[in-house]
């Protein structure tokens, strides 16, 4: 180590499974990063309301708090990392450590899903920065990849397999056959699963990693609340069956394309071919397909959640401000945040395939007056049946490329038919062709 070099001192609020991690990686490793790096980095200070977790973490007591403004108010802190998650009192972290003169990481996705224009605003305002690698595909390094490596592409495509739970649940019920409510209920036994599963299975957490990374991949501000979310209650074993009959396999998708008519932003169960790359990813594990008009398609793989793999690309960001720092410099502050120059395009406008599984009260008279109904709104169908699993008769159909708005209304006059008792299952088939549109022939 020169002698111009210092230690970097890390404030860590949140000792829970992400913050023990990196409390543990960055002791563990503090050697290689000093020989290697020239960075000694010391967690100064520490917070959580549990003792205990700090004593598993190898926090010292004298370096110890129960009161994060403790962490934010130690002059001799010079990155704040906060892994408690949630809106507050993660904001008011925020706002302190910047108005301290501190640099943020954070793995925090729900936060900055909502409110990453007014945080990167406000970072910049005190001329710090605002570091997020691990908001969005855990271990995965999807952020620097978009913001460096792949910044000379226009891009058009980032899709994937944003979370853990839903592809966990998803591949079970694939290989075993089994019941959407069967495996979560095994998933939450086995800690895959929160007790609530509402923000992974309803599509929450995917669409908070979809407004993170299309912001970034678009040069323009998307939130979460502009991204469409269904999630994948609703998927059975009978859709999955169908879907391989079809050469397709289901995944909860996060997909965000730029169009002609502004970002296509959304998170939803999918069919994409069976033989794509994504279908292949299994169990707890994530990928993100990120598609360039020069560097066409590429995919990166791995754990999006755990506590080392999301430690990984939070010391990642740690060390990259610690570069400076240790020197003695000041890293330049916050860029300018993305304002939203592009549109988001309404769900309605999507035009896609469509698989609509019908359960059906009465079997006589059900086909017919489902095409009946699909007819009046001018969706064409490719391919209707009956089918009976345990009893319960559906009435399964695929139609032709239609537009999204025009389905849900006709979903919604098909829930009112005799013949019907409801819509089951509206699953798109996804044209994963489409997401290389306008890359550029590898020659």
């Amino acid at each position: 180590m020169s002698d111009t070099t210092r230690t970097v001192n890390i404030g860590l609020i949140g000792l829970g499974t992400v913050g023990g991690g990196t409390a543990r990686t960055i002791e563990h490793n503090r050697d290689e990063y000093l020989r290697a790096y020239g960075i000694d980095l010391r967690i100064a200070k520490a917070c959580a309301l549990d003792p205990e977790q700090a004593a598993a973490a190898g926090i010292p007591a004298e370096a110890f708090t129960t009161d994060w403004h403790d962490v934010v108010a130690d002059p001799a802190v010079d990155i704040v990392v906060e892994l408690i998650g949630g809106e507050h009192p993660a904001t008011e972290i925020f706002e302190a450590a910047f108005a301290a003169g501190k640099h943020v990481v954070t793995a925090n996705k729900a936060l900055l899903g909502r409110n990453m224009e007014r945080l990167c605003a406000l970072a910049r305002e005190h001329g710090v920065q605002l570091r997020c690698e691990a908001s969005a595909g855990g271990g995965i390094p999807i952020v620097a990849a978009l913001e460096y490596s792949l910044a000379g592409n226009r891009m058009l495509t980032v899709a994937g397999i944003l979370n853990g739970t839903t592809n966990y649940i998803l591949s079970r019920m694939a290989s075993e056959g089994s019941d959407f409510a069967d495996v979560l209920a095994d998933a939450q036994r086995l800690g895959y699963a929160e007790a609530d599963p509402s923000a992974d299975v309803d599509g929450f957490d995917a669409a908070s990693k979809v407004a993170i990374l299309s912001s970034i991949a678009f040069h323009t501000r998307v939130t979460t609340d502009d991204v469409y979310m269904q999630g994948i209650r609703d998927i059975s074993p009978v859709d999955i069956d169908e879907a391989r009959k079809m050469g397709r396999t289901i995944k909860l998708l996060g997909i965000a394309r730029m169009t002609e008519d502004g970002i296509d932003a959304r998170v939803h169960p999918a069919m994409i071919p069976s033989d794509h790359m994504l279908a292949s990813v299994n169990g707890a594990m994530n990928a993100v397909f990120a598609v360039g008009d020069s560097v066409g398609e590429t995919m990166f793989y791995g754990a999006g959640a755990g506590s080392y793999p999301t430690a990984s690309a939070v010391v990642g960001d740690v060390l990259e401000l610690a570069r400076a720092i240790a020197r003695g410099e000041r890293p330049e502050a916050e860029p300018e945040p993305f304002e939203r120059r592009v549109a988001i395009r309404p769900i309605e406008e999507l035009r896609c395939r469509y698989y609509l599984r019908l359960t059906a009260a009465r079997a006589d008279d059900a086909l017919p007056a489902v095409a009946d109904t699909l007819e009046a709104f001018k969706i064409a169908i490719a391919e209707a049946r009956q089918v009976v699993d345990g009893g319960e008769r559906s009435v399964i159909v695929i139609t032709e490329e239609a537009r999204e708005g025009d389905v849900q209304a006709a979903c919604a006059e098909l829930a009112k038919l005799a013949s019907i008792e409801r819509v089951a299952s509206l699953i798109r088939i996804e044209d994963t062709a489409a997401w290389a549109e306008g890359a550029e022939a590898n020659e």
